[in-house]
């Protein structure tokens, strides 16, 4: 598992893991079944503390992401779609609050932003 900690974030190091994880579970990357590294192998990889790495793990289960069974690890879950769906709405309604942020400072109307979004949409 690919997972890329920086210091200099500002995002809490579990969090950073958390939000990891479960983009990987979004894209497709990580499938439901699929084993995580135990708690203690991704904290040694990563050199960080295995209570970060319970953190992480904790979080992702309660939000439905992952499931542990004690003595056998930690697997991903069948995610609920509504779940997944959620997390990407939240994520692309993070990306355009930073486009209208952008817009508004460099004049662009609100039309224009529109025109733009749905011609992006378009081509895609």
């Amino acid at each position: 598992m690919n997972i890329i900690i920086s210091n200099s974030s500002g995002k809490p190091i579990y969090e950073q893991i958390t939000s990891q994880i479960k983009q990987m579970i979004m894209s497709g990357e990580l499938r439901p079944g699929d084993a995580l590294p135990s708690m203690r192998l991704l904290a040694k990889e990563l050199r960080i503390s295995v209570i970060t790495t319970k953190r992480a793990y904790e979080d992702l289960e309660r939000d439905g992401f992952i499931c542990t069974q004690v003595g056998k690890g930690s697997y991903v879950a069948d995610t609920n779609q509504d779940i997944v769906r959620e997390e990407q709405l939240k994520a692309i309604e993070e990306y355009l609050e930073q486009a209208v942020e952008k817009a508004k400072v460099s004049g662009i109307s609100y039309d224009e932003i529109i025109e733009m979004l749905r011609m992006i949409y378009e081509e895609v």
